[in-house]
């Protein structure tokens, strides 16, 4: 893992908490990631001799490296663990259940 599969993670992480009070922290995470997947197709398809060379789906499946793959697996985890610890997901309202029912047990 290199910077830039960090600095991507940064990216995203920022972008997903400027478009979660408009569509929602798992929309606004998929997006910036769609984003990233996007410009590594770009990437891709200009390294097989530009879009109007090659085939629709070209990008999709030819040159792709680790470094490129971490380029856009680095920023989806990175939303979906924000998304899934934040206030109001399903681990932050188990774990509030556990410390709920564990200070009850405690005070009985």
């Amino acid at each position: 893992m290199n910077t830039s599969h960090f600095e991507h993670a940064i990216i995203a992480l920022s972008f997903q908490c400027l478009l979660w009070p408009l569509v929602g922290r798992w929309v606004g995470g998929s997006l910036i990631v769609a984003v990233f997947l996007g410009r590594e197709i770009a990437q891709h398809e200009y390294a097989g001799g530009g879009p109007n060379h090659v085939g629709y789906f070209y990008g999709l499946f030819h040159h792709w490296s680790l470094d490129s793959s971490f380029d856009v697996l680095s920023p989806a985890a990175a939303c979906a663990v924000l998304a899934l610890i934040v206030p109001g997901s399903p681990v932050w309202q188990t774990l509030k259940d556990r410390r709920t029912n564990a200070v009850s047990r405690s005070q009985s």
